[in-house]
């Protein structure tokens, strides 16, 4: 799908940045409509700096990061398969795209879900913020939101997709 060469060593995770700060919110109003309460707040578990540090620096790694099982090459799951070929169908610059695979890191695949505050994999991120995940793609694919919104921060390649349409590819 993508031709370059994808992230997803775990080790890059663990290197920290400056940032100390996660995202706060998203300017996809339907994110936040539809971002469930997660976690009874006596049980969550405390996301460890070093872990948030290694997200915040995976985030801010290209302007389109996704957090999947797997790799854009051998997606291990049925929604990361179909996040990745949304992206490719919208035409997502493959220079502008960096994907994470879970799988590789136990720490990492917990903490992304409390670091977002969803539950479930795989997570977008447009421009460091947080998009969604799968039902969130699919649904904002379908309606045309995904094809403007990746247009306006400029991370689709030269001709690339864009049309918005609802059909993806098996």
């Amino acid at each position: 799908m993508f031709s370059r060469s994808i992230l997803t060593r775990s080790s890059l995770l663990r290197q920290t940045t400056t940032s100390l700060l996660r995202p706060t919110s998203s300017s996809n109003p339907s994110s936040q409509i539809l971002r469930p309460i997660l976690f009874n707040p006596q049980t969550k578990r405390l996301l460890s700096e070093q872990t948030r540090l290694a997200i915040d620096k995976a985030v801010s790694s290209a302007p389109v990061v996704l957090f999947m099982k797997g790799t854009p090459e051998t997606p291990q799951c049925g929604f990361s398969r179909a996040s990745i070929q949304i992206l490719g169908l919208q035409g997502v610059d493959p220079e502008k795209f960096a994907a994470f695979n879970v799988l590789e890191d136990d720490e990492l695949r917990q903490g992304i879900k409390e670091y977002s505050d969803w539950p479930t994999i795989p997570q977008l991120y447009i421009d460091k913020e947080f998009v969604g995940g799968c039902d969130i793609i699919v649904s904002m694919h379908q309606n045309g939101e995904l094809a403007k919104l990746l247009d306006e921060k400029g991370v689709l390649a030269a001709g690339g997709g864009g049309e918005g349409g609802s059909e993806m590819q098996s």
